[in-house]
């Protein structure tokens, strides 16, 4: 058994890691603008003033999409763009770009799958609080609402957030992403609460706004571990550990996805956070208990496990000289087959992979071209390990491959580069990477050249 026949083939981008004109045609600032403007922040003081002026050069891009066979495009709209202060006042020409956007893909044959925020967080709202604040949750939603009515007759799949562990985790504990804050376990568990919150009157607002039947999801990292052998033993422990909280850390699952499947916290984590744990609403799991159509999940490693001689999962260190991307992610294939085997059977929806892709050493060759032999035997790995998920009866949905282009890495400036097509930051040149070429034929035989 290979994929499904209408399984969706596509790449993903973020806009404010590919669309430049960070201060043109009305768009307001981001918290990624304010801290890109920190020195030291972001590596090399980069920042996405001009990324790969995907705003100017959209049409390029698209056409390149097409070269690629892409059958969907994964996109992030800015919010700040279309409400530079947040909320109330539209800006009109942000909307115009997203039109031309949308409208550029469907005449190409090219499916639109929006994500609402992909962490530019508008500043404004930052200075009043951000996700600390308690309307935060009708702010996104006003948000939602704004773009739904301007773009759901054409768009008809959709995402909330991305990666809530990155943004409230990395963006709001450790500081490390924007908007650089460090803030203690309450305020953070605040935070969160809040960005669940957001997330479900989003669905409602969606599903209330929306000019045609559509799809909504949500696109977590599905932090996965693995077992080391397929025993039912190891099996259960990599179970444990993919879904259980045992240390107040943010790098976990069921603190971000419990809640807006079961509408409920995980009984371990509220026994972990109960010195720091926000006065809940009521009505608020209700809230953020809305149906979903899939579950998107961003997988790019994982951690094999076996059961210990304690009886508890016990983390397999990987050998010395073990694979690893560029950005020291190790290259482990099977977290492609079990992490949506185990969050399909815990969560019972079809899976998505919205990224899985690598960061590698590429260049330009002597010849104009870019060959990426990494990147293709990666993905070449990851993807048999998923279609082995579709034929072990996984519903799988669809598969975007990060990223369609080099581009913007947040903190990490332009030093790490994932697309399938290569830019020059100097003119922004692109250039179609062997990967892209060989993605192509993956798409072309739907999975079976695999």
């Amino acid at each position: 058994m290979s994929f499904q026949r209408d399984f969706v083939w596509g790449a993903a981008t973020a806009a404010y890691q590919i669309e430049g004109a960070a201060r043109e045609d009305g768009k307001g600032l981001s918290v990624w603008d304010m801290c890109s403007a920190i020195p030291g922040f972001v590596k090399s003081g980069h920042t996405g003033e001009i990324a790969c002026d995907h705003y100017h050069r959209y049409k390029e891009d698209v056409r390149i999409m097409k070269e690629l066979g892409l059958k969907a495009y994964r996109m992030s709209i800015s919010w700040p763009r279309v409400l530079p202060e947040g909320t109330g006042r539209i800006n009109d020409k942000g909307l115009e770009f997203y039109d031309r956007l949308v409208d550029e893909l469907l005449e190409n044959g090219i499916a639109p799958y929006v994500t609402l925020f992909h962490w530019d967080y508008p500043h404004e709202l930052f200075k009043k609080g951000g996700w600390l604040h308690p309307d935060s949750s009708d702010w996104f939603a006003e948000y939602t609402r704004t773009v739904a009515e301007r773009l759901s007759d054409r768009v008809k799949h959709w995402f909330t957030q991305n990666e809530p562990q990155c943004y409230l985790g990395l963006g709001h504990f450790t500081g490390t992403h924007a908007p650089g804050l460090k803030l203690g376990p309450a305020e953070w568990l605040q935070a969160v609460h809040n960005s669940l919150l957001a997330h479900g009157k989003a669905v409602q607002a969606l599903r209330q706004t929306s000019k045609q039947p559509c799809e909504i999801a949500y696109a977590p990292v599905g932090i996965t571990s693995y077992p080391v052998t397929p025993t039912p033993e190891n099996i259960e422990a990599a179970r444990e550990r993919t879904f259980g909280i045992t240390e107040p850390t943010f790098w976990m699952n069921t603190w971000y996805m419990d809640p807006v499947f079961f509408g409920k916290y995980p009984e371990d984590g509220l026994r972990m956070f109960e010195p720091w744990l926000p006065k809940f609403q009521s009505g608020d799991m209700d809230i953020i208990r809305q149906p979903l159509d899939f579950l998107g999940l961003n997988i790019y490693h994982g951690t094999p496990v076996q059961k210990g001689a304690d009886g508890q999962p016990e983390v397999i260190g990987n050998a010395a000289g073990h694979p690893e991307t560029m950005t020291r992610w190790t290259v482990t294939p099977e977290s492609l087959y079990w992490g949506p085997k185990l969050f399909h059977e815990r969560y019972g929806l079809p899976i998505m992979i919205t990224e899985n892709g690598l960061s590698s050493m590429d260049w330009v060759s002597l010849d104009g071209k870019v060959h990426d032999t990494q990147r293709i035997d990666f993905l070449h790995r990851y993807l048999r390990e998923y279609r082995r998920a579709a034929a072990d009866g996984v519903p799988l949905k669809g598969y975007f491959c990060w990223s369609l282009l080099d581009n913007f890495e947040w903190a990490e400036g332009y030093h790490e580069r994932f697309g399938l097509v290569h830019v020059d930051y100097s003119d922004g040149k692109r250039t179609i990477k062997d990967s892209g070429y060989w993605y192509r034929s993956v798409i072309e035989s739907n999975g079976d050249a695999l």
